[in-house]
C-alpha cells in the first residue's frame, strides 16, 4: 500500500533530518577534537570549571598541580607559575603560566647590576695595588711572594673583567691573527697562576690564522685552562696534564681536555653565577659560551673525554 503524498514527504524530510543530524554530530566531534587539540597545545596549564565546581575540560599540563591553584604567583617544585582566572557566562577558566625563565632573567639582571657595581668599586684599588706591587718587585726581584700576590691579583682582575663584560654585553671586534700568538699570550698569563702540583700544558703547533676578537678569545681560553688547572688541583693525582688539540675544516676546532676532577653537575656548567668549584665565581663558562656564540660558533662538553670542544667558523 502506497503512503499518502503528505506522509511520504514527511518520511523523506525525516530521513534528510536524520542524515543531517549525523553530519552535524560528526562535525561537532571533529570540532571538539580540534578544540581539545588547541587546549592541549597551549603553553599554559588550563582548567574549565562549570557552575557546580566540576572540571569539564583540562590539558595534560595540569598534571603538575595537585589542586586547582588560586590567582597569583606560586612556586611548585622550583618552578614559578602565574595563575589567572576569568568567568565566561557560567564557566570559570583558570590558567597557570610557567614564568620560571622570566623570574630567572629578572634575578640575573639584578645580580648582574649588583656585580657590576662591585666590580667598578674593586677595580680602582686593584689597579693601585698592582702599581705598588710592581714597584716593590723591582726592589726585591727574587722574592717569590710577589709572584703569589701577582697571580692572586690576576685572578681578581679576570673576575672583574668577566663581571663587567657580562653586565654590559659583548661586542665583537674581529681581526685576523695567528693562533700561535693567542696561545703564546695565554701561556704568559697562565704561568702566574699558582698551583701545588706539576701541570703540563700541551699547546697545538700550527701556523694557521683565525678571524675573531683577540682579547675575548684570549679570555675564553684563559677561562677554560684555569678551569682545568682548578680541576687538577682538586683531584687526587700527582701530575696534571692539559691537552689543547686543533683541527681545521669548515671550522677552527679546539679540544681542551684534562685529567682532573670530573664535572659534578653538567646541567649548570654554563649557568651564570652557578659553580661547583671551590674557586669558581660562576661566570667564566657562561661568559665563554656567550663569546663563542657571538663569533657564530659553539662550545660544548666533549663526549669521549673530560673537557670542552670549541668550534669557530673558518671564514
Amino acid at each position: 500500500m502506497e503512503l499518502p503524498k503528505s506522509e511520504k514527504e514527511l518520511l523523506e524530510n525525516l530521513e534528510t533530518l536524520i542524515a543531517r543530524t549525523y553530519i552535524v554530530e560528526k562535525e561537532f566531534k571533529e570540532l571538539k577534537n580540534i578544540l581539545n587539540g588547541v587546549i592541549e597545545f597551549l603553553p599554559q596549564a588550563l582548567w574549565v570549571i562549570d557552575e557546580n565546581g566540576e572540571v569539564i575540560v583540562k590539558n595534560s599540563k595540569t598534571n603538575e598541580f595537585k589542586d586547582i591553584p588560586k590567582d597569583g604567583e606560586i612556586n611548585i617544585k622550583n618552578k614559578y607559575f602565574l595563575v589567572q582566572s576569568s568567568n565566561i557566562k557560567n564557566k570559570k577558566i583558570v590558567s597557570a603560566t610557567d614564568i620560571t625563565e622570566q623570574k630567572r632573567n629578572e634575578r640575573l639582571i639584578a645580580m648582574g647590576q649588583m656585580a657590576a657595581h662591585l666590580a667598578h668599586e674593586i677595580r680602582n684599588p686593584i689597579s693601585s695595588i698592582n702599581i705598588y706591587l710592581s714597584l716593590l718587585r723591582k726592589k726585591c726581584p727574587q722574592n717569590e711572594i710577589f709572584d703569589e700576590m701577582k697571580s692572586s691579583l690576576l685572578r681578581v682582575e679576570r673576575i672583574i673583567k668577566s663581571t663587567l663584560l657580562f653586565s654590559k654585553g659583548i661586542n665583537i671586534k674581529k681581526e685576523t691573527f695567528a693562533i700561535s700568538k693567542l696561545f703564546k699570550e695565554i701561556d704568559e698569563i697562565i704561568k702566574y697562576f699558582p698551583r701545588s702540583k706539576e701541570i703540563e700544558i700541551n699547546y697545538p703547533e700550527t701556523n694557521e690564522n683565525i678571524k675573531g676578537d683577540f682579547d675575548l678569545l684570549l679570555l675564553v681560553f684563559q677561562n677554560l685552562i684555569i678551569n682545568a688547572i682548578d680541576a687538577i688541583e682538586e683531584y687526587d693525582i700527582e701530575k696534571g696534564i692539559i691537552n689543547i688539540e686543533y683541527i681545521k675544516n669548515n671550522y677552527h676546532i679546539f679540544i681542551i681536555s684534562d685529567n682532573g676532577k670530573g664535572f659534578e653537575n653538567k646541567n649548570i656548567l654554563f649557568e651564570p653565577f652557578k659553580s661547583t668549584k671551590t674557586k669558581g665565581h660562576g661566570l667564566g663558562l657562561a661568559l665563554s659560551k656567550e663569546i663563542i656564540n657571538k663569533h657564530g660558533g659553539s662550545i660544548d662538553i666533549c663526549k669521549d673525554k673530560k673537557g670542552f670542544i670549541i668550534k669557530i667558523p673558518n671564514k
